[in-house]
This record gives C-alpha cells, sequence and structure tokens, in this order.
C-alpha cells in the first residue's frame, strides 16, 4: 500500500466559479446536512488532495442551462485549472445535451483546443435518459475522440430536501438506461459513479455484463457503501471500480481511511485505489 498513488476519478474544483455555477442547487446539500463548503482556490484543492495522499484528480465542471438556466462552468475554467497543476489534474469537459450541433462543437474544442480528456454528464440535472437518441450524436462524438464518459447515476444531493427536488427527476439516473449505451456503443468506455443506489444491484449487473461499464464509487464514505458493492468489488469486479470522493462534498482522506478499515483481499485496494483508474483513463502503468 506504501508505494501506491491515488486516483480521484471524481472531483468538483469548488473555486469561486464553481460553487456559485451551481446556485441553489448546490447550496441545498449543505442546508440539508446543515455545512458550509467553503469556496477554495485551486492551490488550497492541491493542498487537500496533497493531506489526503491524492496523487491526481479528475476535475469538471457542468453545462444544464437548457434544463436550469444557469450559465454553464466553462470548460475554460477547467483547462485553466489543470494548466496551473498538470501533473495533479486532469481535466473532464461538460456540455449541454440539449444544445445539440452545439454541443458537439463545444465538446470537440474542449477536447481538441483545450486538452480536456473525457466528458461528465449529469442526467438529472441536465433532464434526459441516458438511452435518449438525442443523445447519441454525442456519443458518437466521443468515439471520434477516443475520451470515455463519466455518467452521474443513482440518487443525487442537488435539490435535496426541497420541495419537488427543486424539479430534478431521480428516473434518469438509473442504471438501467446506461445498459442501452453500453450495448449500442460497445467501443465507448462509460464510468457510472455514484454505486447507481438506490439502484446498485442493476448497476452492478450490468457492470458484470458490459465489458465498457466501470463504477465510480464517489459520493459515499466506503462504511456507507452498499454491501453488495463491496462484495463484488472484492470479487467479480475488482478490475472494474475506482476511487472517488466527490470532493469537497466528501474529504478524500476521510475516504481514504475508512476504506483503508474494509477487509479486501490481496490486491484489490491498489487496484481501486489507481490501477483501474489508470486503465480507464490510459494513463502509463507504473509498474511497467
Amino acid at each position: 500500500m506504501a508505494d501506491v498513488r491515488p486516483i480521484d476519478i471524481h472531483m468538483h474544483p469548488s473555486t469561486d466559479l464553481f460553487m456559485a455555477g451551481g446556485g441553489d442547487y448546490l447550496k441545498a446539500i449543505d442546508e440539508f446536512f446543515k455545512v458550509n463548503h467553503p469556496v477554495k482556490d485551486v492551490d488550497e484543492v492541491v493542498e487537500d488532495m496533497d493531506s489526503a495522499g491524492v496523487a491526481l484528480g479528475v476535475i469538471f465542471g457542468w453545462d444544464a442551462e437548457s434544463a436550469t438556466g444557469l450559465p454553464p462552468i466553462p470548460n475554460d475554467h477547467i483547462a485553466e485549472l489543470v494548466a496551473e497543476f498538470p501533473d495533479r489534474f486532469i481535466g473532464f469537459a461538460s456540455v449541454d445535451p440539449w444544445k445539440g450541433k452545439a454541443a458537439l462543437a463545444e465538446l470537440e474544442r474542449a477536447i481538441g483546443d483545450l486538452g480536456l480528456k473525457g466528458l461528465k454528464l449529469h442526467p438529472p440535472i441536465q433532464d434526459f435518459y441516458p438511452n435518449d437518441p438525442m443523445v447519441y450524436p454525442l456519443y458518437e462524438k466521443c468515439i471520434d475522440l477516443d475520451i470515455p464518459i463519466l455518467f452521474h447515476c443513482g440518487f443525487t444531493g442537488l435539490g435535496m430536501g426541497k420541495v419537488g427536488g427543486m424539479g430534478i427527476k431521480l428516473k434518469y439516473a438509473r442504471p438501467i438506461y446506461l445498459d442501452d449505451v453500453a450495448a449500442d456503443f460497445p467501443e465507448l468506455t462509460l464510468i457510472a459513479a455514484h454505486n447507481g443506489w438506490p439502484w446498485e444491484n442493476e448497476l452492478l449487473a450490468i457492470c458484470l455484463h458490459k465489458a465498457n461499464l466501470y463504477i465510480d464509487l464517489s459520493g459515499w464514505l466506503p462504511k456507507y457503501i452498499p454491501k453488495a458493492v463491496i462484495s463484488h468489488m472484492n470479487t467479480l469486479l475488482a478490475d472494474k471500480m475506482v476511487f472517488g470522493s466527490d470532493y469537497p462534498y466528501i474529504d478524500p482522506k476521510r475516504w481514504l481511511k475508512g476504506f483503508e478499515e474494509l477487509e479486501l483481499k490481496e490486491g484489490v485496494r491498489e487496484k481501486v485505489l489507481e490501477g483501474n483508474a489508470r486503465r480507464i483513463l490510459r494513463l502509463p502503468d507504473r509498474s511497467a
């Protein structure tokens, strides 16, 4: 374990632009849990990573303008943060699927011009089913650009505890819709975030069945991760799960401490914390 360099595949940069861009949807999380997540500059984010022993983090913004009316958190902002710490961050783009050809053009710019390395989509806040044919040109573009997609999957804290959930519909985050995407686009690498709860068994079944789908463990402290997920991590899906914290909503230091306390078979911890992410993100194998 001493040589493991954890890769956090799910981080929100928590800068002023990011936190303001989430509007009342993000504020609802703090209000529900009675906490206050402060705005941090990028140096402070890296300090938090250093404190936790996180070597590399994947960061992203969001563009849900069509569904929420909020202006996007620009891909340029994510690219600027990566440029400040290129050895610590990998940036994923975000585009609004409802923008059609403009979304395709923005994704191509974010990858080709800004140097981002993947796409993050959030079906509940962006108000779409992942298997909607409307989104399929976006998946085809990801194949052309040879990049992975990370999907929010399962419950979301956005709008949490508010009347009507601020209009957010959890149905869009059911894992079963990713089954269609994984089958229709076998060349595409898909990452489903947050264990898929309350449909974790559905997600585990799809992950077992589809070689191109992976699970990101972010958003849950390890002691609260559903037992079925831990069991599959320890057996059939040891090569298909990756560490993510959901920073700043979960402190990666606290997450990693909890992960150390799980009873896992030899080699599983190293795979989840680093090895699997290196393969998914196509980073050099340090053991080579």
